[in-house]
């Protein structure tokens, strides 16, 4: 973790600005700009920075730059983005991606993903996610000079290796079925958050309608004036502190949020390999046939029914010459296949130990993440009941002095 870039640059995505432009389709759009500043570490033990280097991006070339990361590093569970439009959004809030609160929280979103790749050890490395942070001009070429969309698999082979795998690798078949339950259990308390804050509102407004009878009730009271004033300003007080409350209550959401985007992330680990398991069962099984089939040449009989059996029975056998040199074509595709399963094994097997490397890290990471996330939310509550009960016994001590 020395070597990150983390530790030898700061990145942060400073601001975002509202554009407009044409699309490659010559129609004009609105769309968000995001500054990238970035400022290489010296000396960390003197704590030196570098120049500010800065450029701008919008959230389709995170998207291509995420994209180029997944099918890079197919055993890698690669940092999710913030989502593009609002979800699970408390309703109070607006939902459009336009939102000055939205592309705010977006903002924070986007620089957590960065700073999650400068994190990786291994993504960290990559030369075109430096060529992101570093270089405005050219940088969509670069990445399209890569060839990483050939090596992107289709969904519709990903789907027939889903339900055609043979022998799947127990790890995966867990794992997929963790990640379904962690995006069920996070969608689920993301749902129930929004509620509470939705209660929340409600409460802190009561209140705000409590602090204006008790101002229209001192102005035709004059011995009890003074105090139902005071009482008021204290509710007053407490009820407008709701907007600052929400705003950290959505911060929170934003955490969960992304590790429900994880789970995700981790469901296209499983897919990779079940890809990779599927194409080596498909090997394995072209292998067997044609060993049968060389067999059947060489000692001229044949175990299964075949079209290419009944037509050597209607229209004469083969001659020896012939039959030797299809035996040879056989022998040098069996060849050739065994190279191809070794290899397949190899790859497999170097796939499962890195992916499985990295899964444990994510879990360290997400423990930790999640820990400290619902920690700061109960303590976050508990500091919110506090000053609920400190609003009343103000109230109180002003009832008391009237």
């Amino acid at each position: 973790m020395e070597d990150c870039l983390a530790k030898k640059m700061e990145i942060t995505v400073s601001e975002a600005e509202k554009r407009t432009g044409r699309n490659a389709m010559n129609i004009q759009e609105t769309y968000t700009a995001y500054l990238i500043e970035t400022r290489a570490v010296e000396s960390q033990s003197e704590g030196q920075c570098g120049p500010v280097e800065s450029l701008w991006r919008r959230y389709s070339e995170f998207e291509l730059l995420r994209n180029y990361l997944s099918v890079t590093y197919p055993h890698i569970v690669v940092p999710p983005l913030p989502e593009k439009r609002a979800d699970f959004v408390w309703h109070k809030l607006s939902a459009d991606n336009m939102d000055p609160d939205f592309v705010e929280r977006r903002r924070i979103g986007l620089e957590n993903f960065l700073l999650r790749v400068a994190s990786h050890p291994v993504l960290c490395q990559d030369k075109i996610f430096y060529a992101f942070l570093m270089q405005e001009g050219g940088w969509k070429e670069l990445v399209n000079e890569t060839g990483f969309q050939l090596k992107a698999d289709s969904r519709l082979k990903a789907l027939n290796a889903t339900f055609r795998v043979k022998n799947p690798d127990k790890r995966f078949t867990e794992l997929k079925h963790y990640s379904d339950e962690l995006q069920s259990v996070i969608s689920h308390l993301l749902r129930v958050r929004a509620r509470v804050a939705d209660r929340l509102y409600g409460v802190y407004k009561v209140h705000g309608n409590y602090g204006r009878v008790f101002s229209e009730w001192s102005a035709i009271e004059k011995e009890m004036g003074d105090g139902l004033q005071s009482a008021g300003h204290h509710m007053d007080v407490y009820a407008a502190s709701i907007d600052d409350i929400l705003e950290e209550e959505e911060h929170y959401a934003d955490q969960l949020k992304e590790y429900l985007f994880y789970a995700e992330a981790l469901r296209a680990v499983c897919r990779k390999h079940e890809l990779m398991q599927y194409d080596l069962e498909m090997a394995a099984q072209d292998l067997t046939s044609k060993k049968q089939q060389c067999e059947e040449l060489a000692t001229g009989t044949v175990r299964t029914f075949s079209l290419k059996g009944m037509t050597s029975k209607l229209f004469g056998q083969e001659t020896a010459e012939q039959r030797e040199a299809k035996i040879k074509v056989l022998e040098e595709q069996i060849q050739e296949g065994e190279e191809q399963l070794k290899s397949k094994n190899l790859e497999g097997r170097d796939f499962v130990k890195s992916a499985w490397a990295d899964i444990e890290r994510f879990k360290e990471q997400k423990n930790h993440d999640l820990k400290e996330a619902l920690i700061s939310y109960a303590v976050m509550q508990i500091s919110m009941c506090k000053k609920g009960i400190q609003v009343w016994t103000n109230a109180k001590e002003c009832f008391s002095k009237m």
